[in-house]
């Protein structure tokens, strides 16, 4: 892309950041950080400095704050000046736009660099501070809090409260079946006398027998005509191209993905994609809030939609959009687009996954229809018109107090397109008006094709036939993905690059559970966010957060000093702080505090050693969203659990779809052999590496890493052998095979009677026995069960039989107490013996 004389080097995100275990924030000296290198990025910043030695270096970061503040670590770093140009911006990666943001580098942006510092050094202040309350009051490992979590997860809870004090509210709408001039067509009762049927959320009619009493008024009217027909034409405007938000639902809405699967597949477009004529970026960058399109872009769409669907479809000038009504919007990039109208999705098919192929559908969709003519409908509303009876009198003479009277009106509406616009490209699905940046929603009838026959104002109407329909108001409707980050982007809560972070934390936390696309709130969830209301109400106040987002642009600006900033926001968390009541140590009384061992978090007393209290907390490692269908069952999401052998990926509809599959991190490689599958490192028993096909299909395996480089005589990956580096074949068939020889693999193994090492079972010593183990029955603590079975059968095994026949139990039951009760035994044995030797 770039030519000679240029190497690429990737960061591979964050190289550097405030300490894992302690505050790492000097909060007497302006909030000063106090960064370091995170060890799994020391070989990366090794090899950075390796290529940066004596060469001109460019940084060319994601263009966001996250992105300047990883290129401003990279230059301070690598003893690079930040005010020197060697900052390198761009927004799509082809090769035209990459070459010439290389040709105008700038200095790093420190407003930006000083933004993203306010932000992360306030998230510490807060959550690390925050994270060890919650532990202790919930006595739960792992729980944290935050700006944007806590704020959305209140959103949740709140929305549950709603629904579960909703009480529903019974109402009926009154259809009637007409005919005029020999045609038939329906109406809606539209008012009765003076009075709506329904006016917002309120009801005429609430009861079956006021729905009864009004069709039978109906059934009586001796005269129906036709009021007023109105004809109007209806323009439905083109939508804006995507922007993150907007993005994220439509894919949630469309093609029913979580926030993080559609940020991880458009990650892959917007990195680039293999193509005949190289590696390309598909889309513009994916975390934006602008609608924004460049000249270029412009041109080159509005040029293509003439050649392919006529003229007709051309607005005569560019379509512009303006700013989002979102609160604290910005306006620094463009708007999520293919950048190039040319490469249509059906083009690029053979070379996009699945999903890859459906976000780049919708994506290029979306921004080809954002530069069309509007949809044009023709839609007609007519009124029924039947004389009632005097005010308050039914047709027979009897009062009714509770049933209006007067003149009925019905309505009936037609819609008809009659120009399809954009719609030609975009088309138009449920769920699509919670998509349009503030525009109406559609109501109903308003587009769909609902033909009224030709009529006649003042022509006479017969009522064939009054249908009542019972209805109920529904509660408002969970949260989903789309509609939680369209409800935070309205609030002027969080940015682009939080929305699906801030999901999947929450799911992780075991603060949410998804049921199909909703988002509902867990029992500890709730409990988290009642406790944060009552004690910490600054964390999750809506205004307070929103508040702080546009603060944080005021810094991007340079309009704030950034420590000025963080203390507006830290000083009246610190004093909520200093109100929590300190937990006690049941035992002496001195307050409990958080602890870390190599087992993890626990509660100890701050009395130690005088005072060995301490207190387990709850481990409960909550299954996490990776962002994929289910590829067995088709219904559910592929989630990450935690097992006695470590994680795996499994279907979160378990145990009704038992899918499971090995996780290994992949090396990016295609496998040599089958070329279907990735090659992805794997842990021996023994914990050490090696590498294998992820195709269950394929038997390829090697033992160490393999290189991007192919082998020169069979085109297999290469591999490094060895401190010496030395370059062999992954290809048992090829004459620089470096693996293992396939003969020796081939060999039996050796047998024990053949070792000559070691300590024979003859000399071995012998088994602890039943008198070694009694005395530690009462430490083991065991059950009353396996305590009667574990003193009856005085640790012999054959004896279980006779036991269980003793107790009148199974047999099977009594072996399974047998074992268990043993390995605990067994367990304080050993202990005990290993501190004599300590001792």
């Amino acid at each position: 892309m770039l030519g000679a004389g240029y190497e690429v080097r990737a960061s591979k995100g964050h190289i550097a950041d405030l300490p894992e275990h302690e505050l790492g924030v000097d909060t007497q000296a302006d909030f000063a950080p106090q960064y370091e290198v995170k060890k799994d990025k020391q070989p990366i910043l090794q090899e950075l400095k390796r290529a940066a030695r004596g060469k001109r270096v460019l940084i060319a970061t994601d263009p966001d704050r996250e992105g300047e503040a990883i290129g401003w670590h990279v230059a301070r770093l690598l003893g690079l000046n930040p005010q020197t140009p060697l900052r390198v911006e761009f927004h799509e990666i082809t090769p035209k736009v990459v070459r010439a943001a290389v040709q105008k580098p700038r200095p790093i942006d420190q407003s930006l660099v000083d933004a993203q510092q306010a932000r992360r050094v306030l998230d510490r202040l807060v959550g690390y501070q925050l994270s060890p309350v919650l532990s202790m009051e919930f006595r739960r490992r792992a729980l944290s809090a935050g700006r944007v979590q806590s704020v959305a997860l209140r959103l949740l809870v709140e929305r549950e409260q709603e629904i579960e004090a909703f009480v529903p509210q019974e109402h009926w709408s009154i259809e009637g079946r007409f005919e005029s001039g020999g045609q038939q067509f329906k109406a809606i009762l539209y008012s009765l006398g003076s009075e709506r049927v329904q006016s917002g959320d309120k009801f005429l009619i609430t009861s079956e027998k006021q729905a009864q009493e009004i069709a039978r008024l109906a059934k009586a009217v001796p005269d129906y005509r036709i009021g007023s027909i109105e004809r109007r034409e209806r323009r439905r405007n083109a939508p804006p191209p995507f922007i993150t938000s907007t993005l994220q639902q439509a894919a949630s809405s469309r093609l029913g993905w979580t926030a993080s699967r559609t940020m991880r597949v458009a990650q892959k477009l917007y990195e680039g994609i293999d193509l005949p004529e190289g590696t390309v970026g598909l889309i513009t960058y994916m975390r934006t809030d602008s609608t924004r399109v460049s000249q270029e872009a412009l041109a080159e769409v509005r040029a293509f939609i003439p050649r392919h669907f006529g003229s007709a479809y051309l607005p005569e000038k560019p379509n512009f959009f303006a700013g989002k009504k979102a609160a604290n919007a910005q306006d620094a990039h463009e708007a999520i687009r293919p950048t190039s109208t040319e490469r249509t999705p059906d083009v690029l098919r053979k070379h996009l996954s699945d999903e890859e192929y459906k976000l780049y559908q919708l994506i290029w969709q979306r921004f080809v229809a954002s530069q069309m003519t509007p949809a044009v409908y023709d839609q007609t509303t007519v009124t029924v018109i039947g004389g009632g009876t005097p005010s308050g009198r039914s047709p027979s003479g009897r009062a009714e107090a509770r049933t209006p009277s007067g003149d009925l009106t019905f309505r009936a509406v037609g819609s008809v397109l009659k120009f399809d616009g954009y719609l030609r490209v975009y088309g138009r699905e449920e769920g699509d008006d919670a998509l349009r940046d503030g525009q109406k929603p559609v109501q109903q009838g308003d587009e769909a094709e609902n033909r009224l026959p030709p009529l006649e104002e003042n022509a006479r109407a017969r009522l064939l036939e009054v249908i009542p329909e019972q209805h109920f108001t529904e509660p408002p409707p969970r949260y989903t993905d789309a509609s939680l980050v369209k409800t935070l982007e309205e609030m002027g809560i969080g940015r682009p690059s939080t929305y699906a972070p801030t999901i999947d934390t929450l799911e992780r936390r075991g603060y949410l559970e998804r049921s199909g696309k909703s988002l509902k709130p867990t029992p500890l969830g709730r409990e988290v966010t009642e406790y944060l209301i009552k004690s910490f109400p600054d964390v999750v106040a809506y205004d307070f957060t929103a508040q702080l987002e546009s603060r944080l642009d005021e810094i991007e600006e340079g309009k704030a000093a950034w420590p000025k900033v963080v203390r507006e926001f830290y000083e009246p968390f610190l004093k909520d702080f200093a109100k929590v009541p300190q937990k006690l140590c049941p035992k002496c009384g001195r307050p409990l505090e958080l602890k870390v061992s190599r087992f993890g978090q626990f509660l100890g007393c701050t009395g130690y050693p005088e005072c060995r209290y301490t207190e387990r907390l709850e481990l409960k490692k909550e299954p996490e969203p990776i962002g994929e269908a289910c590829p067995s069952c088709q219904q559910g999401q592929l989630v990450r659990r935690h097992g006695r052998y470590g994680s795996f990926i499994s279907c979160n509809r378990y145990p009704d779809c038992k899918y499971t599959r090995d996780e290994a991190p992949s090396t990016g490689i295609e496998c040599p052999k089958c070329h279907a599958g990735e090659v992805v490192q794997k842990t021996s028993k023994r914990g050490k590496p090696y590498y294998r096909c992820n195709n269950t299909a394929c038997d390829f395996l090697s033992f160490d890493p393999l290189l991007p480089d192919k082998c020169p005589l069979c085109g297999w990956n290469e591999v490094a052998k060895g401190r010496t580096g030395r370059r062999a074949c992954t290809n048992p068939s090829c004459e620089r095979y470096g693996g293992p020889k396939l003969e020796a693999l081939n060999q039996p193994r050796t047998k024990s009677s053949n070792k000559t090492t070691g300590t024979s079972k003859s000399k071995a010593k012998a088994s602890a026995t039943w008198a070694d183990l009694e005395p530690f029955i009462a430490k083991a603590n065991l059950t009353p069960e396996q305590a009667e079975v574990a003193r009856r059968t005085q640790g012999q095994q054959k004896q279980v039989a006779a036991v269980a026949k003793a107790l009148n139990q199974p047999e099977e039951a009594v072996l399974k107490l047998f074992r268990q009760a043993m390995f605990k035994l067994r367990m304080e044995y050993g202990k005990a013996r290993k501190e004599a030797v300590r001792a």
